[in-house]
């Protein structure tokens, strides 16, 4: 698969979209990543189960220069709560390779696209519901910590996501703030990316069929311009997600998971 003109301004679009969405948000773009590059693999001539998985996993290796630059915006704010970062990834690491060295590889790329879009339309209308926390109810322990990471990187492992939409509204439910929580969301997005990454290229280097450049699931052509792109946009998501209200930027969020969940069942179901 050549890296024609039309491409590269396909994946560079795609990039400054998804580096402010990972800045404003804290989800890490991969949510509209996996979409799109779905999109664009399977227009190029990829098969669709590949095309899906391919497309999961390098989403997930761009989250690794995105977290990097987000994070970088939403500590400069203080919002990036550190302790709990601290806590939440030791188990995010564990799950993560789960995920991506053992299930990512066995699981259908179909299966892969109706459990993303069915996973990410929960999360939507979690937020859209804005069910108020019990005032008293606080982040778990050490250990539900780690129970809790675990959680969140096998999830992400599987739909190629920096975790947000698990973790958003899980620290939320725990009353932190929005703000914190996307920051701190953001921060926990790179070891999810590398843990997952590793699982990824590892399980992907027998794969047949893969495009020319390849390595293991991640397609590197995308990840250069995506991941270039992203670095330098996520600053200025970060930067707007601390001037807007907490109801408007929940709905934001709602929106656009529910566009994307859309798609990907659609993805699946239909490639059955």
């Amino acid at each position: 698969m050549t890296l024609e003109p039309l491409l590269i301004l396909e994946l560079a679009l795609l990039g400054i979209s998804t580096g402010f969405l990972a800045g404003l948000l804290g989800i890490g773009g991969g949510m509209l990543m996996v979409p799109f590059i779905t999109l664009i693999m399977s227009s190029r001539g990829v098969l669709p189960d590949l095309a899906v998985k391919m497309a999961i996993a390098t989403s997930m290796a761009t989250i690794i220069f995105t977290s990097i630059s987000s994070v970088r915006a939403h500590h400069k704010r203080g919002a990036v709560r550190w302790d709990i970062v601290k806590r939440l990834a030791p188990g995010i690491v564990t799950g993560s390779v789960v995920g991506s060295l053992g299930v990512f590889s066995l699981l259908k790329g179909s299966y892969l696209a109706i459990f993303f879009g069915l996973f990410v339309g929960f999360s939507a209308t979690q937020m859209f519901l804005d069910k108020k926390p019990a005032p008293t109810r606080q982040m778990p322990g050490t250990a539900g910590q780690f129970a809790a990471g675990g959680l969140i990187g096998f999830l992400s492992g599987l739909v190629g996501a920096g975790g947000g939409f698990i973790s958003v509204p899980f620290m939320t439910w725990c009353n932190v703030a929005i703000h914190s929580a996307v920051a701190t969301s953001a921060a926990l997005g790179f070891p999810i990316a590398v843990a997952n990454v590793i699982g990824y290229v590892i399980s992907g280097l027998s794969a047949s069929g893969l495009p020319s450049g390849a390595f293991g699931y991640i397609w590197l052509p995308a990840l250069a311009v995506i991941a270039t792109c992203s670095f330098f946009v996520a600053p200025l998501g970060a930067k707007v997600a601390h001037k807007l209200p907490v109801g408007k930027l929940k709905r934001i969020f709602a929106s656009i998971l529910y566009v994307l969940a859309a798609y990907m069942l659609w993805k699946g179901l239909s490639s059955l």
